[in-house]
């Protein structure tokens, strides 16, 4: 929260300029901060995080080793099929992979720019004390758009530097090619990420002035016509699937992500152009023609950077003590129907376990950020599900009725490792932030092992309930057997089961009460551990299903006449899910188990 003593409207006046200290000193200082905090954080990290930050580098580089093998065979199959640079159709080709890559890249950059920018220039206690220091409000935004420059792009460097460092070695590109790399990276990723924060500040500025019920219909209509065309483009259902037809109906479809206007066509012409070899002809300089693209590049991140740097100075200070001095309004009960409903459906269980369900289940509905990541992902799974259909045309072909009993224990895999990664995000902190409100649950005449309980079926049920709709949804469209139907409900009921009890557990086996962010909880090493083992458990239960299941499938079917032992495969599966069910008891029970003896002795 903004400094008590404000309590006017209009944002308190900056410092005049010729207070501050010069521009270049102000840098200076701040970068001197900026390098003290990464020395404290890489110290800490060293002492009190190595299994979380080994772990981080070790996957990291598996993580890039394994993209770069993937790139490495895609672009060598491309050079195989379509030639070297210079060929007719290889341009075509790889700049199609490119933008398509890089566009939606840096879609997710200008997204997660903002909102990171938006946690930590305007949520964030320590933009309270930089704004009565004596410096200017555009170093403010500055220093802050520096961590969401950081944090929203690492990922894009971990997936994009494999790729293209594959394609360079694939074609055997010269060495400025590789030169060029790592600025055209830095100069791409900041365009997107600049865009973000400009949008940020702008949208924070006015909101205090907008209706709620504006903002909230404005962004389903986005997100209505974001579906659709994302729809419209993937859905070609009438051309045969990687035929000669799909491919040229898909480029046909995608040619929107080729403008000229946009920086991931930038970044893919100077890609291909520093690829090309030196050729004969003097004129023909592709050292010169990539550095072009790098030049628009970088030209265009130090434009935005210096816009940023303007509108921080102008609109920064004004919209921060808007957004915090606006006048309240009153609280209305759009959604008590909502809590009635949920009351009513968790009639059978106690009345002091439905009531903490509840009121777990209304701070879910009432913080944006977890609903929002909610709705984002699952309702990309649900699009990429509705799309899969397409493998039914092919229903009496031998090799692709293979596959479609694959894929759906694939989708079953991806479906249980999203429910991994928000009960690591949004169930193992719930423990520790109720740490500096639990003297108000040691007064309720609640046990604790309740308290406990409840939040394990609070994450198992909001878990189960979308995870079991989304793979039926897969099953159903896959057209695959019905016992096949059962048995992917069945383990994605375990799987719920299992991750809930292992977030829950360790949750309240390792809390952390000096931390408020649920984000930083989650990164720590408990997070870090309940993520690697979820990870692991979900590895265990689907390969260890999914291998008798499709031996069973192709011993039974008319189509694949293999020669196997249908009886014997059915015992083993059988056994499989058996032994999923056993696993799942103790992953699930032994975390709880000492969960809620630690939760019994704790002392907040």
């Amino acid at each position: 929260m903004p400094p008590t003593s404000l309590v006017s409207n209009s944002a308190p006046a900056p410092y005049p300029s010729n207070r501050l200290p010069t521009h270049e000193r102000e840098g200076q200082i701040f970068w001197k901060l900026r390098w003290r905090e990464i020395r404290a954080q890489t110290e800490r990290l060293r002492t009190r995080a190595r299994l979380r930050t080994g772990l981080v580098l070790i996957l990291s580089i598996v993580f890039w080793v394994g993209l770069y093998a993937l790139f490495y065979a895609g672009f060598d199959l491309i050079v195989a099929r379509v030639g070297q640079p210079g060929a007719p159709y290889h341009a075509e080709t790889v700049r199609f992979v490119f933008t398509i890559f890089f566009g939606a890249l840096q879609v997710m950059l200008v997204f997660s720019a903002g909102i990171i920018l938006y946690g930590s220039l305007y949520a964030s206690p320590e933009t309270d004390f930089l704004l009565t220091l004596p410096v200017r409000d555009s170093r403010i935004v500055y220093y802050r758009f520096q961590e969401a420059l950081f944090f929203s792009s690492w990922g894009f460097f971990l997936l994009a530097s494999p790729m293209m460092v594959a394609y360079g070695w694939v074609v055997q590109a010269p060495w400025y090619y590789f030169c060029y790399l790592p600025l055209m990276i830095v100069a791409f990723a900041y365009i997107p990420c600049a865009l973000g924060a400009i949008f940020c500040l702008l949208l924070i500025n006015r909101l205090p002035y907008m209706s709620r019920l504006l903002v909230g219909g404005v962004a389903l209509v986005v997100m209505v016509i974001a579906y659709f065309s994302i729809w419209e483009t993937l859905n070609v259902s009438d051309a045969d699937l990687l035929g000669p037809a799909w491919f040229q109906e898909t480029f046909r479809r995608f040619r929107f992500t080729r403008g000229e206007w946009l920086p991931s066509t930038w970044l893919s012409n100077g890609l291909l152009e520093a690829a090309r070899p030196i050729a004969l002809d003097p004129e023909d300089l592709p050292w010169l023609e990539g550095g072009k693209y790098l030049l628009v590049l970088l030209c265009n991140a130090l434009f935005l950077h210096v816009v940023v740097a303007w509108l921080g100075e102008r609109i920064f200070r004004e919209s921060y003590f808007g957004l915090y001095t606006r006048p309240a309004r009153e609280s209305k009960s759009y959604m008590v129907w909502f809590d009635r409903w949920a009351q009513m459906l968790l009639c059978f269980f106690p009345r002091e376990i439905r009531l903490l369900i509840v009121k777990d289940l209304r701070l879910f509905r009432r913080d944006p950020m977890q609903w929002s990541q909610f709705l984002i992902f699952f309702g990309l799974l649900i699009l990429y599900f509705l799309n899969i259909d397409r493998f039914r045309q092919h229903r009496s072909d031998i090799d692709v009725q293979a596959w479609v009993n694959i894929v759906s224990f694939l989708n079953l895999a991806v479906v249980g490792l999203i429910v991994s990664t928000f009960t690591t995000r949004f169930i193992y902190p719930l423990i520790s932030l109720e740490g500096r409100r639990f003297w108000i649950l040691g007064r309720l005449p609640v046990n604790r092992d309740t308290i406990l309980w409840s939040k394990f079926l609070f994450a198992a049920g909001g878990a189960w309930i979308p995870s079991a709709a989304l793979v039926l949804i897969s099953d159903l469209m896959l057209n695959v057997t019905m016992m096949v139907v059962c048995m992917h409900q069945l383990i994605c009921l375990l799987l719920c089961l299992g991750l809930a009890g292992m977030a829950v557990g360790l949750g309240a086996l390792l809390p952390d009460f000096r931390e408020r962010s649920p984000a930083k909880i989650a990164a720590g090493f408990g997070g870090t551990l309940n993520l690697v083992l979820s990870a692991l458990y979900i590895l265990i239960v689907v390969l260890g299903n999914a291998l008798p299941c499709h031996l069973y499938l192709l011993a039974t079917s008319p189509l694949l006449r293999y020669r196997l032992d249908p009886e014997a495969l059915e015992f083993w599966l059988v056994v499989t899910l058996a032994g999923s069910a056993v696993l799942t008891g103790l992953v699930a029970m032994i975390p709880l188990s000492k969960g809620l003896r630690a939760f019994r002795q704790l002392e907040v």
